[in-house]
């Protein structure tokens, strides 16, 4: 089996690098040239809560030569039209795109790939790119390796292809089967406009978040933002890591919600890496979607629009958010 990962940056190259040790035929693809060079030539390096290097095969998309019988989606939704005019051309007629990105992308990705060839899911761990080639895994290694993935049908349907991948998969961290995508991708699109959101806005880790009371409220004002939204748009949520999002309904278990976050407490947000390094983030597709969809429904997101609010501001001036200064302007909110 050919196996390609488009997208091969802090969890890429984890998910590469895992995939690599048990399958001969992988590659890593990416369009930076420093990395996907370091990569080939040094290979590729595990750093954090677990640490390991193997040699991997990686190449930029002006490089591939061949047909893949499965991609994994782990690119930006911001690149998407790029993206997806470049797989479309290189996934096989019966193979399969596993669509990994964070929001809910896929109706998107079917302007570009049929429906029948996509399975989708969410990434359940977390990871920091720390230098061409080296990516550091930033969640407990337990907690990693029970949870890694959540995979399913876009129907539901939990079927052979989708056992066989898990199979497949497992080899990076014990994959979960989901017979209600949407709520998966929405459990998780949850926890990514909650600490990830609030990563970029307060410049920090989800630890900061956890060990500040006045930033773990404004987590909580999130979530509950989020749910019921979710609620009001028929999402049934899944469970993450065998947690029922919906008990942080209303602020409601607040000590349990904490809990849940810890072993993840050393990350930060992909998106305040983006806005470190002056890239295009996913605000839009995470924060804004909350926003988007709560507006339909008439449900009030201020805290999700203070996120989009701080984070658009901080990506047009180059300046990255202060921690006491973005929360003062949550404060006003109370």
């Amino acid at each position: 089996m050919n196996i390609a990962i488009y997208g091969a940056g802090s969890l890429g190259t984890i998910m590469g690098a895992y995939l690599s040790s048990t399958n001969e035929n992988v590659d890593l693809i990416d369009t930076y040239d420093e990395h996907v060079n370091t990569l080939n030539s040094q290979g590729a390096t595990i750093e954090g809560t677990d640490n390991f290097h193997i040699s991997v095969n990686a190449l930029k998309p002006n490089e591939i030569n061949q047909q893949y019988d499965l991609i994994l989606l782990l690119t930006k939704q911001t690149y998407n039209k790029d993206v997806l005019s470049v797989i479309k051309n290189i996934l096989k007629k019966d193979g399969i795109l596993l669509s990994l990105q964070n929001g809910v992308p896929e109706e998107v990705i079917q302007q570009y790939i049929p429906r029948e060839n996509i399975v989708a899911g969410s990434v359940e761990f977390g990871a920091t790119f720390k230098a061409p080639g080296v990516s550091e895994l930033t969640t407990d290694y337990n907690a990693f390796k029970n949870y890694a993935l959540q995979i399913g049908e876009l129907n539901g349907e939990i079927t052979s292809r989708v056992k066989t991948l898990k199979s497949l998969l497992d080899c990076i961290g014990n994959v979960h089967l989901s017979d209600n995508l949407l709520g998966t991708k929405w459990s998780k699109l949850l926890i990514n406009s909650t600490f990830s959101g609030l990563s970029a806005a307060l410049n920090c880790t989800y630890g900061d978040i956890l060990d500040n009371p006045d930033a773990f409220e404004i987590a909580r004002h999130v979530v509950d933002e989020c749910i019921k939204v979710g609620h009001a748009n028929h999402i049934e949520f899944a469970t993450i890591s065998g947690h029922d999002l919906t008990e942080f309904e209303n602020h409601k278990n607040a000590e349990k919600l904490n809990k849940m976050i810890q072993p993840s407490r050393k990350l930060e947000a992909s998106m305040l890496q983006d806005l470190r390094k002056q890239r295009q983030t996913e605000i839009n597709y995470i924060n804004g979607l909350v926003v988007e969809v709560g507006e339909k429904h008439n449900i009030s997101t201020p805290c999700n629009q203070k996120i989009v609010e701080i984070i658009s501001k901080a990506s047009s001036s180059s300046e990255l958010p202060k921690f006491e200064h973005s929360l003062q302007l949550f404060k006003v909110l109370a």
